[in-house]
């Protein structure tokens, strides 16, 4: 690994995420949480404002859009303050269009679509746009579910996806340097958690298949929960142990909900391998 993943820093604003649910709706712990995963090393925060959970309750546009102004707050004032750097960059993870052209006013650096954009409707705004767009694959529209997919065909399915994607968007007039993609994890994939482990395995085809940069996010996925038997919030090492993987096959974005552990194993890593094998991009 030749560079540096960017890591994405994941702000929840639910009542219903996973593994953080409700633990970052007041300004107070909103603000903290900012703080420390600047402090520990995001790039990018990643702010999602409805839960992706199975059993969430769907959010009208109206409060995610509240919730994100609150977040888009917060954060401008610490960076006028000196409290987070100036230049760090802003995702919105939302799948509704109307949500996607409010973060577009607010002039975010990325959007986050777990539909992957599916919606025609927003392909103006988005070609009138310079943001990055992160098109996720998933085997259902919205939200995560519990449906089951054979891990011999998940591979195709995704490629098959993306190629129908990145067509729509660059025959809107959006161009194809701005995308990034993301091929699902847990959940997303279905309920064999096997599909997870063989899309791992196979990110350098989907990256040979594109040429385009991939963003992963295996932060505390059910997938590691179904190998370890650990819950959401005990699969800190299940995650390291898979980050690590995703940053030494050349992942270019990770999404995760810990980076320092994740920064400081590679920093590790890189000390082990030594300045001759960094160069060459070995780790």
């Amino acid at each position: 690994m030749s560079n540096q993943p960017e890591i994405f820093g994941i702000v929840n604003i639910t009542t219903d995420s996973f593994s953080d649910g409700g633990k970052y709706l007041d300004q107070s712990s909103l603000g903290e949480h900012i703080n420390k995963l600047t402090r520990d090393g995001a790039n990018t925060l990643d702010l999602g404002a409805a839960s992706s959970n199975p059993e969430a309750n769907p959010v009208d546009p109206l409060l995610e859009m509240e919730r994100l102004d609150r977040a888009l707050d917060i954060i401008a004032a610490a960076k006028a303050s000196g409290a987070i750097p100036s230049h760090l960059r802003i995702s919105v993870d939302s799948f509704k269009p109307e949500v996607q052209r409010f973060a577009l006013n607010k002039n975010v650096d990325y959007l986050n679509d777990i539909a992957g954009f599916g919606d025609p409707t927003v392909y103006d705004a988005l070609a009138q746009s310079n943001c990055q767009l992160v098109i996720m694959h998933s085997i259902q529209q919205g939200i995560a579910n519990r449906d089951r997919v054979s891990p011999d065909s998940i591979l195709d399915q995704i490629l098959g996806f993306f190629d129908r994607r990145i067509q729509d968007l660059t025959r809107a007039g959006i161009n194809r340097t701005r995308i990034i993609l993301d091929p699902g994890m847990g959940f997303f994939l279905g309920s064999d958690p096997e599909c997870s482990y063989t899309v791992l395995r196979s990110l350098d085809s989907i990256r040979d298949e594109f040429s385009l940069p991939l963003l992963v996010s295996v932060s505390r996925k059910s997938f590691l929960g179904a190998l370890t038997r650990r819950g959401p919030e005990e699969r800190q090492a299940a995650t390291l142990g898979a980050e690590i993987y995703l940053a030494e096959n050349g992942v270019e974005f990770i999404r995760t909900h810990e980076p320092a552990p994740l920064l400081d194993a590679l920093k590790v890593r890189r000390a082990i391998a030594g300045p001759t094998d960094a160069a060459q991009g070995i780790i």
